[in-house]
């Protein structure tokens, strides 16, 4: 399905988001607090848009994603940045190679929630930050009720105009639909051994950011 949606990703979900996708990838980068020469890796980075913005910070980041369409379009883009094909629940990566993890509207995709969240914590130092973005519960009813809408209603129709493969974007709002509130998420995170767990709302909960600590040994 990812594969099938690779040509024209980018574009649709900044055609979908209304351009907030540019400021949540901003935002992901600042939770993060990178610094010049840390290493962060982007998981489920697709085509590397994402990683562009975390190398822009002076960190050395590295885009992983299972999806090898969404990999080569990223090469035929240009990105230029480290590109490894991974399964988020068996990473290709040794224990503690990263300063910095992130997983931006992935983690909802996994087969293993918990699992991918131990693997990321595995791959990441001690005292190191995980930060996942990704589509939440708006906290104001009458939003809620307007970003519902527009998930089962309007959003099909729009994908069917811009996307290379319309039919992912209704598992996309399904998918959303029947993902955790930010409370629940936070409760998986820290019961796969993160700890420090907050979170932030964007855009008035479409999104949330959960940020992360992995204790120190």
């Amino acid at each position: 399905m990812f594969d099938a949606v690779a040509r024209r990703y980018d574009l649709t979900n900044t055609v979908l988001s209304g351009g907030r996708d540019r400021a949540w990838r901003r935002a992901t980068r600042d939770a993060l607090g990178l610094r010049p020469g840390r290493a962060v890796l982007d998981l489920a980075a697709g085509t590397g848009v994402s990683t562009v913005q975390l190398e822009g910070a002076g960190a050395r980041a590295v885009a992983c994603d299972f999806s090898l369409g969404m990999l080569r379009a990223g090469r035929r883009s240009g990105r230029g940045v480290p590109m490894v094909a991974g399964d988020a629940l068996a990473l290709p990566f040794a224990d503690g190679s990263f300063d910095a993890v992130t997983i931006s509207f992935g983690l909802r995709n996994v087969a293993d929630v918990p699992l991918a969240l131990r693997e990321l914590a595995r791959i990441t130092r001690p005292g190191g930050t995980l930060v996942v973005c990704e589509f939440s519960r708006p906290t104001w009813r009458p939003w809620r009720v307007v970003y519902t809408e527009y998930l089962m209603r309007a959003l099909p129709p729009v994908a069917r105009r811009v996307s290379s493969n319309p039919e992912a974007y209704v598992y996309l709002a399904e998918s959303i639909r029947a993902w955790p509130d930010q409370a629940g998420l936070a409760a998986e995170v820290e019961a796969a051994g993160w700890t420090n767990v907050q979170w932030r709302d964007l855009t008035g909960g479409i999104v949330a950011l959960h940020r992360a600590t992995k204790p120190a040994d």
